[in-house]
Parts: C-alpha cells; structure tokens; sequence
C-alpha cells in the first residue's frame, strides 16, 4: 500500500476540517504537523529518537537543519511514498527534504496563502520551485486558479477542488419555519463579522423578532459583541463561540439561511472556498453571500442563494427579507444548493480527485 505522508501546520485545529478529511484517503496516512516545516508525526512521540548509525549519518548529512533532519529520516524510516502538503507555505518550506528524498510532491494551496500580499512577496521564488517541482498543485476555486497562474503556475499542473462536505449535512432537514439566519466562520477580517451585523440590523427593523447565530471566534469577537450591544441587538444576535459539527447541523435544522460577508482583506487575505458554505448548502440552506473568491464558485446567484457586491450591506439585508418575505422561496433554493453540491462538490468527489492524483504522481 502506498504510504502517504501529509504536512500539516497544525495538529487539529477546529477550522481546517478540511485537512483531517484528508486522513480519510485510501493509503498509509502519515500525518506530520507542528509549523510550515513539521516538527511531530502524530502517534509517534518522539521523531528526534534515531538509532546509532542514523545518528551518524545525520552527522555526514550537510545542508539541513536539524529539524530538516529528523524530518528526513522520519520520512525514510516511514517508507513514505508521496507527500501532500496542505498549504503552498508548507511545501516551499519542506521542498528540500521532498527534493532530497525523491518524493513526488501534491501541493494543497487553501486561502491565504494565495492572496496575501506580503507573503506572496515573501514566497514568490520559492513558490516557483515548488510549482516547478510538484506533480500537481491543488486550489479550491478559478480565483485561485488565476492567481497562481499569475506566479507562474503552470495551469496543467492546477486541478480545482474545492473541500467538500462531510455526508452527513445532507441528511439535515430544516423546517424554515424560525426567523433565524446562521453564520459559522472566523471573526477575521476577511470574514467581515461586522458587516453582517449591519446587514442584519435593517432586517431587525423589520421584523424585530428575527435572530441570527454566529459560530466562531477570533480576533474580532468582542469588537463584535460591542458593536452589538452598541446597535441594542443583543436579544437579536447570540454568539455561541466554538460549536462542534452536531452543534451546527442542529442549529442549521432550526435556520432559514445561511449568511456571510466575505471581503478582500487590507493585506489581500480572501477566502478560497469556505467549507461552511458548502456544509449549509448540503444541509438545505439558500446561502446569502458575497462575489468573493470561491463563493461564487459554488453558490449560483439568484438560485442557490444570492450573492453581493463586497461591502453592499442594503443588498445583503434585502436578500435577507425576501428569504422571510417568500413563501417557500428558502426551501426551493435550498433544494437546488443541495443537489449541485451532492452532484459537484462531495466529500467522495473531493477525495477521489486527491486520490487519483496521488496514484498518477507514483506510477
């Protein structure tokens, strides 16, 4: 079987579900992660431990850090096969250990590090390597497709997937019989929280009984809960912080839409394809968004949902209204969100493209 080693920043943080979904491929998963350049293997508690003649030969071993060591060896000891590096980050930051042993490189680029622009100055030699190197580099949305292009991507070489669903959102049945609209995301600035507030506001106006749910948190949470309080919504909007997946689907059960008001960052930060995006519409809800990123990708405006202009909050409420105004305007938009994303941008369709991709890169 083939042994498939993934490079991971973080070891299970709440918001890349994206990449634990990976674990489920149909190979021998080796799963490093601790920073752009790995530090731990999950399972092993010590990756540092070498035998005798290893640690010789890491003596003999000139060019590498010792971190890029024990990465190395790790790799060898583990018969590694390919590696898949979530995040362009990471693979420009392992691509000479992948160069050195001879492995066949999948590069998994996500979001940011694809847009912002500091970065981008910071990696751009570096990303050229990798695109030159890499069997295949994976984006999540034709945004992303054009940028890396842009940086010298080879467009063979860039296979659009964005990460699907887990399956059991499609089993959620909402009733749309509660005023209530749900958000689930970071409170960062390309999330633009508080521009859903506002939006939100002028539905409250209208209709004071409606009520929204934000999922998440971040570094503009509190800035939010102010603001909130500051515009007398705090019987309108709750915050619940951290939920886990039942958590949400119960709360999706109980919502009339989906909402987010994804923005270009200051610093070029954008979104590739948000996953809550696709889990709302698995789950049957229309999703009322930006024309941001990969978005617009997956939510057909005026069908599935519908989508804005960046920062026009009169337009986002709007939709909001007619999402409660419409009889059985929700549910028949949540009807065609469902099945685009069970015929398009599954869990199965997203791991087989990775899978395929994986066996063509070795054979």
């Amino acid at each position: 079987m083939i042994t498939l080693a993934i490079f991971s920043p973080n070891k299970n943080v709440y918001s890349e579900t994206f990449i634990q979904a990976h674990k489920n491929l149909p190979f021998n998963i080796k799963f490093y992660y601790g920073g752009y350049l790995p530090s731990g293997l999950e399972g092993e508690a010590d990756i540092l431990k070498l035998s005798f003649f290893e640690r010789i030969k890491r003596r003999l071993l000139r060019g590498f850090s010792f971190q890029e060591k024990k990465i190395l060896f790790s790799l060898r000891k583990e018969k590694v096969n390919c590696v898949l590096a979530e995040y362009g980050i990471t693979a420009a930051e392992s691509l000479k250990i992948v160069k050195h042993l001879q492995l066949p490189l999948i590069v998994h680029f996500h979001g940011f590090d694809a847009s912002i622009k500091n970065l981008i100055d910071t990696y751009k030699e570096k990303y050229k390597s990798v695109f030159n190197y890499a069997s295949g580099v994976i984006v999540v949305s034709s945004k992303m497709q054009s940028d890396l292009i842009s940086l010298g991507c080879p467009k063979q070489k860039i296979i659009i997937n964005p990460c699907g669903p887990n399956d059991s959102f499609f089993k959620i049945v909402p009733d749309y019989k509660n005023l209530q609209f749900i958000s689930v995301g970071r409170f960062v600035e390309k999330k633009a929280p508080y521009l859903t507030i506002f939006s939100f506001k002028k539905v409250v106006e209208q209709f004071p009984s409606a009520k929204l749910i934000m999922v998440g948190t971040g570094d503009l949470l509190n800035i939010c809960k102010d603001l909130v309080h500051c515009l007398k919504l705090d019987n309108n909007i709750e915050f619940r912080g951290i939920c886990t997946p039942v958590e949400v689907k119960e709360l999706f059960k109980k919502s009339l839409a989906f909402v987010q008001h994804s923005i270009t960052a200051e610093n070029g930060d954008s979104e590739g394809t948000p996953v809550a995006v696709l889990e709302a519409q698995a789950a049957s809800l229309p999703v009322i968004a930006t024309l941001h990123a990969g978005i617009q990708d997956v939510v057909i405006n005026n069908e599935s949902g519908f989508l804005v202009e960046e920062k026009d909050i009169e337009r986002m409420a709007q939709n909001m209204i007619r999402v409660i105004t419409e009889t059985g305007l929700a549910k028949k938009m949540g009807a065609i969100g469902r099945n685009r994303v069970e015929q398009n941008f599954s869990m199965d369709i997203h791991l087989k493209l990775i899978e395929d991709l994986i066996n063509k890169s070795i054979n």
